[in-house]
């Protein structure tokens, strides 16, 4: 409501009979458009600003131990679950679509997810510890406000993410329903949209997956790990069936594994790298953002080792299902298929009852995988970050829902139109997310040493250790971050295929998560012993020390009183514009 003060005469408020003015309240009720942004407004507490509300809300607070319910059972059983999907397939194969044999493939799967599980640990132990997602643990390197431009990088990837793996998801949707009404069922739907580079019968598949998916984005991060479990039990069931029917129908084992590389020399090499570092790119946003999950851990350990471990064997043998599948596709048609469902798809030219029902039931399961790996690897992560860019009207379960209605709209086609395009956007985005995750590290691990200050994570006083500056951020970490993107500029311009650039900076970019996150944190960690910053628990660099502790956060609301977050320059009143 609004309130306004005026002057009335008033003929009765004077003795004399003459009259005299008096003051008038009147209410006007405010216009539509506000009253639908009051009406949007997220519960939070009572009479907190908008700068309060980005810089700590239910959704960004440290995790109590009611809701740290994940084990290292837990998170064994996440990993097993996200690594059945077609997409960890798609990747696989691209190796052996370039030439490779497919036990040298396979190594350099091994080799690439065993590097990750390390990756990964490194970038959950922070949450383990300190129960906090990503957009807050991320403040202490960039900044308390610095983090903004992190965060957003998190969600525009998140959302891409979605797309695609809503697409492949409605890939699966098509060959259910080719099994169910007729293998030419493509061509008996009208296409009305041949000139957006799919057809109805596409859109309308990938429409079904979208839709049917957006009942899972309403659970809370605790619940939805049931989820997981389930997918654990059924997919790599439907995944080993699908082998093993590959295989005979390719005419057993042997034609399959005597395939010989067919590249040699430099090529060879190249290409071996090439496959190592799509395993990297494959999960350069699960390393990012490793505290949304690991804040959960019930125990400090329960993250750790589980992860390391579960994250190269859940992969590597995931992996090979699609080496395999791809490999075999060569010996039955004579082309190399990047993609299993499109060897599935296949199995429909026969149309018998056991093939129609063998190839539905795989479709179904597949669909499960990637649900589950769109729910825990990207609408999850999306809704966490959003919770940090606009809190007063964005909580997870929106963000989630925010995110999959943006990747409906982006033509995740366009990306996997063939192995080449889908492998260039995986090393695109890496080297944005690469430079990120290094300067994290640096700030944690090296600058650090483990130790932070939780409540500073929430504070735009200037008396916080992660404000830096009267902007909240951390110069020194945006400096670092370039540097990490610089070497991999020329290279990216390069995979493009719109200019002609060195060799040099080509085999480069083929190492581009490495040299983006190497340079970054050592870039951020020169800049830090130059220039110093606040909340370092030792004055030397080379004094002994980890200073990493467990937090109890039970009485954490109580021991940041929002009253107390920002001083006053700092605040938005409500109502008011930032």
């Amino acid at each position: 409501m609004t309130v306004e003060k005026s002057k009335a005469f008033d003929s009765n408020e004077s003795d004399n009979g003459i009259g005299t003015y008096v003051n008038v309240t009147e209410v006007k009720r405010p216009n539509a458009f506000v009253r639908f942004l009051k009406w949007l407004e997220i519960e939070t507490g009572e009479g907190m600003t908008t700068s309060q509300l980005f810089l700590y809300n239910y959704d960004l607070r440290p995790v109590e131990k009611e809701r740290r319910l994940w084990s290292w059972f837990n998170f064994v059983f996440f990993w097993i679950a996200d690594s059945f999907n077609v997409n960890t397939w798609q990747i696989a194969a691209t190796g052996v679509q370039a030439g490779l044999s497919w036990w040298v493939v396979w190594i350099t799967v091994w080799i690439g997810y065993g590097i990750t599980g390390v990756f990964v640990t490194l970038a959950a132990r922070s949450g383990a510890y300190y129960h906090t997602s990503f957009p807050v643990t991320c403040r202490s390197s960039f900044g308390v406000f610095g983090s903004i431009w992190p965060v957003i990088n998190r969600v525009v990837m998140a959302i891409i993410w979605y797309g695609v793996q809503s697409w492949i998801g409605g890939e699966c949707v098509q060959l259910m329903l080719k099994a169910i009404f007729g293998n030419d069922l493509d061509t008996r739907i009208n296409n009305t949209i041949g000139s957006s580079g799919t057809t109805s019968f596409q859109f309308l598949s990938f429409f079904l997956f979208w839709l049917f998916s957006l009942p899972a984005i309403w659970f809370p991060p605790h619940q939805i790990r049931h989820l997981f479990t389930i997918k654990a039990y059924i997919v790599p069931v439907a995944g080993i069936a699908f082998l093993v029917w590959t295989i005979v129908r390719a005419g057993g084992v042997g034609p399959v594994v005597h395939q010989k590389s067919k590249i040699s020399g430099s090529e060879f090499g190249w290409a071996f790298v090439n496959s190592t570092m799509n395993c990297l790119a494959n999960f350069a946003t699960l390393i990012v953002n490793a505290p949304d999950f690991s804040r959960f851990a019930n125990t400090k350990r329960a993250p750790i080792m589980s992860q390391m471990l579960a994250i190269p064997i859940c992969f590597s043998i995931t992996s090979l299902i699609g080496i395999l599948v791809s490999s075999a596709s060569t010996v039955m048609y004579g082309e190399t298929y990047w993609s299993p469902l499109d060897v599935l798809s296949q199995f429909l030219s026969s149309f018998t009852r056991g093939d129609r029902a063998g190839v539905f039931l795989i479709s179904f399961a597949f669909s499960i995988a990637q649900l589950g790996t769109n729910i825990s690897a990207n609408s999850l992560s999306a809704g966490t970050d959003m919770t940090a860019l606009l809190a007063k009207y964005i909580n997870i379960r929106r963000g989630g829902f925010i995110c999959a209605v943006i990747a409906l709209a982006m033509c995740p086609w366009k990306l996997l139109s063939s192995s080449n395009k889908f492998t260039t956007y995986l090393s695109a985005y890496s080297v944005f997310l690469s430079s990120i995750a290094g300067v994290v590290f640096a700030d944690y691990y090296i600058v650090r040493r483990g130790f932070m200050v939780l409540e500073d994570l929430y504070t735009a006083k200037r008396t916080g250790a992660y404000t830096y500056n009267r902007f909240g951020v951390n110069f020194r970490a945006y400096g670092a971050y370039i540097c990490g993107i610089a070497p991999n500029i020329v290279g990216f311009v390069g995979a493009t295929g719109t200019h002609v650039v060195p060799a040099g900076a080509t085999y480069v970019y083929d190492l581009n998560f490495f040299a983006g996150y190497i340079s970054a944190a050592s870039v951020y960690t020169a800049l830090c012993m130059l220039f110093p910053v606040e909340g370092r628990p030792m004055k030397k660099w080379t004094g002994p020390g980890w200073f990493e502790e467990w937090q109890e956060v039970e009485d954490f609301a109580d021991r940041i009183h929002h009253t107390k977050l920002v001083e006053p320059e700092y605040a938005v009143k409500e109502g008011s514009s930032i």
